[in-house]
């Protein structure tokens, strides 16, 4: 990213390809009045989105579904040049976008509409209903690894549950964020449901002041602070999708080659650049000689420029390289590639280190890029200890065949996957986030169509209680029976 100043209007900055550093396009910075304003005019969109209802909000998310579809070689050719990916990891990102789109728009109506609840004994003559209600303006802060996908996995469902949306994509991917606004005004023409705003960490921070009624970020733990601090003063609701130090454990009878090509496409899809990607691998000891034998062959065989694109940011290699180094100068082996291997603004290949200790960079802090530490322990239940001893804990994996579930309902993560690598992302009905540093609150899903609104309660009577307590026209007889069936109930 590169920022130029102008005359007498707001400074503008440009994206660059991330592997040739051309340009790719220029957008202005927005300041803190231009953001505020956008959320003014979200304010005014919402209420009309709002009142679409979901039939009329899933007809136009379906639409824009279309919009994205027909014009796909345009984001296929944009997250090529602007976020560097290879065209299979392109396609695959637009892929699992529109299936969240399509999930957000066709099951919000279930999700969130009034239901009728079960009111208990002592309230036996309230009628009790619940409905999930939009909070209005929702600000959210995209990420430059998934520029596309991730966001989406905010804005779909922010959208569906009847909010309006500002949308501040990364610095480093602005150009993928505008196609996403462009192709939605396409689909809604009508007001300004969806809104970008470009810019840097200001931007962002401006955000956070401009009176949004809640806060959708995937980045950093160190930015997502940030945010959280940016928010406090308003009370503003985050959600916090944060970075990740997933791992992969491979029990004593786990298919091993299934296993190494898991590893391999977890380590190294999009260059590693993946807050769900595997950066830790456990193998039993049982199988571990096998597995290293496959994995330091297979290895080998994958290639940068051909199998994943460059490094994004630049100074991401710089962090690659100092967890490399450190690796092995605590003694761990590097089995394929090392520190020859980071050739800016390329990691020429994976990088596989063996025997590296926990306390190790490599071991406890995000890479992001494709590394692969791999140690062998004692069984699987060693490496759930090892995997959950992380302060982060957004996914994981696991291999195994006898008792899989009972190990990966063992792992501290929000997210596992068994026999495959990253593939809940890929399924809209289950929720995505993390705990522990890898932040709270969660996207896609039920779970992620109810963050983005608040549950409304109503009670109404039916009728007049036999217990007349909560009136001041009640006798002490009325206490006297509230008693008894107090008693009866609380001893059932």
């Amino acid at each position: 990213m590169t920022t130029t100043p102008t005359h007498g209007a707001p400074p503008r900055f440009t994206s660059m390809d991330p592997a040739t550093a051309e340009p790719v396009a220029t957008f202005p910075v927005d300041d803190e009045a231009a953001v505020r304003d956008k959320a003014g005019r979200a304010r005014e969109a919402a209420a009309w989105w709002d009142g679409l209802g979901h039939d009329g909000r899933r007809t136009r998310l379906l639409a824009w579904k279309r919009a994205m579809t027909r014009r796909r070689a345009e984001i296929i050719a944009l997250l090529q040049r602007e976020n560097g990916k290879v065209r299979a990891d392109a396609v695959i990102e637009l892929s699992v976008t529109l299936t969240h789109v399509d999930w957000a728009a066709r099951h919000a109506h279930r999700v969130l509409r009034r239901r009728a609840m079960p009111s208990g004994p002592l309230m036996f003559n309230q009628a009790s209903t619940l409905e999930y209600k939009p909070y209005g303006v929702i600000g959210v802060i995209g990420p430059w690894n998934y520029p596309v996908f991730t966001p989406v996995g905010s804005i779909a469902y922010a959208l569906a549950a009847g909010n309006a949306v500002v949308f501040k994509p990364s610095e480093y991917t602005p150009a993928c964020g505008k196609w996403l606004v462009d192709t939605f005004a396409e689909a809604v023409p009508e007001h300004p449901v969806l809104q970008l705003a470009t810019g840097a960490g200001p931007t962002g921070a401006a955000l956070c002041a401009s009176g949004v009624d809640k806060i959708a970020f995937t980045g950093s733990r160190a930015t997502g602070a940030r945010i959280l601090a940016a928010c406090a003063p308003t009370l503003t609701p985050v959600l916090l999708e944060l970075g990740g130090k997933d791992a992969l454990v491979v029990a004593e009878d786990a298919d091993v080659e299934a296993a190494v090509e898991a590893a391999l496409w977890g380590g190294c899809a999009n260059a590693g650049q993946s807050c769900t990607g595997i950066e830790r691998v456990y193998v039993a000891d049982a199988v571990y000689e096998r597995f290293e034998a496959r994995l330091t062959e297979r290895a080998r065989q994958i290639r940068a420029r051909e199998d994943f694109g460059p490094i994004t940011m630049p100074g991401q290699l710089d962090i690659i390289r100092r967890h490399v180094e450190d690796a092995l100068a605590r003694g761990g082996r590097a089995l394929v590639g090392g520190p020859e291997s980071i050739s800016p603004p390329y990691v020429l290949g994976p990088v596989v280190l063996a025997d590296v200790p926990e306390d190790s960079a490599a071991l406890r802090e995000e890479t992001f890029g494709p590394v692969l530490v791999v140690n062998r322990v004692r069984d699987a239940q060693d490496g759930v200890r090892r995997a959950n001893a992380s302060e982060f804990g957004l996914g994981a994996s696991l291999f195994a065949r006898r008792g899989a579930t009972a190990l990966a309902r063992s792992i501290r993560s929000g997210m596992v996957s068994v026999n495959d690598v990253m593939a809940f992302p890929g399924v809209p009905s289950l929720p995505f986030g993390g705990v522990g540093a890898s932040g709270f609150g969660r996207i896609h899903g039920a779970d992620g169509l109810k963050e983005f609104t608040v549950p409304h309660a109503v009670t109404r009577r039916r009728f007049t209680a036999p217990l007349a307590v909560s009136t001041y026209a009640r006798g002490a007889k009325d206490i006297a029976r509230l008693e008894r069936v107090v008693r009866f109930l609380g001893s059932r």
